[in-house]
């Protein structure tokens, strides 16, 4: 009698991952991703150089520097802000320098005739929110492609404000003054000034409708995909619609603080601004496709854009100009950068 004996099947070694290779698949996971990715590479950027200026400069390594970089760029922040949420949804605004000076003529025009400052902020506000709401109409509905109707409203914008005045016209309001000379004092002999305060509020008010809201979310969903968004019953028009205007809006309070910087109207200032907002967000980890995106990197594309400027007024030697050459490098290495982590998504 024979009998058969079953052979059981050996069974498969397991593999536990230790504790630090889980940690570091998760730390390459995140560096390799598209939505984080650009961003800490921006983060570690930004602690690179502000390192390498304080290991080379004298009175580099001080939290007033660092302070600074707020105090100089706080109109900036805010405009990249509102070019955040026209980026994030896949489209891009040309229009937010000419507006800033437009707001620098309206606000220097109408001080000049004898306004009240708590009139003419509000209705520069106004105003530019209205020229962006007319600008997303016109690419919702008469379909007119993002670059097309900013630049439109850029060439009118910067034609208004040589009508206005072709020369500077410089404000001698007290509020304005006020707003532009007062130091809020942090201590440790450092300060900063009250333009600072309302960026970091711009930017806590961006963060929440961003993350925290319905209309938030949807600017997400547009930018991933505009037609499937349709297809989820989100409000597509409305959301791109909204956007343009919010960048309108952000034009308008950065043009009133660069008023508070500059204490004139010109119709040549910010001249080149909208490259600059464009290169902080890009910088700051937002896709140009849209989708993926930070308000926090836009603000910290801004810091590293204002490291570089003041890493250059420390050298003493090198022209201005160096900055747009940084900057310009900057700008392609990131843009590859996205290229290279969304097709590994693929």
């Amino acid at each position: 009698m024979s009998t058969a004996t079953a052979t059981k099947p050996k069974p498969k070694p397991t593999t536990s991952r230790t504790p630090l290779a889980r940690a570091t698949g998760a730390i390459r996971g995140t560096f390799t991703s598209p939505k984080y990715g650009p961003v800490l590479v921006t983060a570690i950027l930004f602690l690179a150089v502000f390192a390498g200026g304080g290991l080379r400069y004298r009175g580099f390594f001080s939290g007033q520097v660092l302070l600074n970089l707020l105090v100089d760029n706080a109109y900036l922040i805010v405009l990249a802000v509102g070019m955040t949420f026209v980026i994030l949804t896949g489209g891009i605004d040309l229009s937010v320098g000419a507006v800033v000076a437009l707001s620098t003529m309206i606000a220097a025009t109408l001080l000049q005739s004898g306004w009240p400052a708590a009139a003419v902020i509000p209705l520069i506000l106004v105003l530019t929110s209205t020229l962006g709401l007319l600008v997303g109409l016109m690419i919702q509905y008469f379909k007119v492609q993002p670059f097309i109707a900013t630049l439109a409203a850029m060439f009118l914008a910067r034609g208004l404000c040589y009508v206005i005045s072709q020369s500077s016209i410089s404000i001698t309001d007290p509020t304005f003054i006020a707003f532009g000379v007062t130091r809020i004092p942090l201590g440790g002999k450092m300060s900063i000034t009250p333009s600072v305060i309302i960026a970091v509020l711009v930017v806590i008010i961006a963060v929440w409708v961003l993350h925290a809201t319905r209309f938030g979310r949807t600017v997400y969903a547009l930018g991933g995909s505009e037609q499937s968004g349709l297809l989820m019953g989100l409000p597509v028009a409305r959301t791109k619609v909204l956007v343009y205007t919010v960048s309108g809006l952000c034009s308008g309070l950065a043009g009133v603080l660069f008023t508070f910087y500059t204490l004139s109207g010109y119709p040549l200032s910010a001249i080149g601004t909208e490259l600059d907002a464009i290169a902080a967000v890009v910088i700051g980890g937002t896709l140009l496709t849209g989708g993926y995106g930070f308000v926090l990197g836009s603000v910290l594309g801004v810091l590293v854009l204002g490291i570089i400027q003041t890493i250059i007024t420390f050298e003493g030697t090198l022209s201005s100009w160096w900055t747009r050459i940084f900057i310009g490098g900057l700008l392609l290495v990131f843009i590859i950068l996205q290229k290279l982590l969304t097709s590994r998504r693929r």
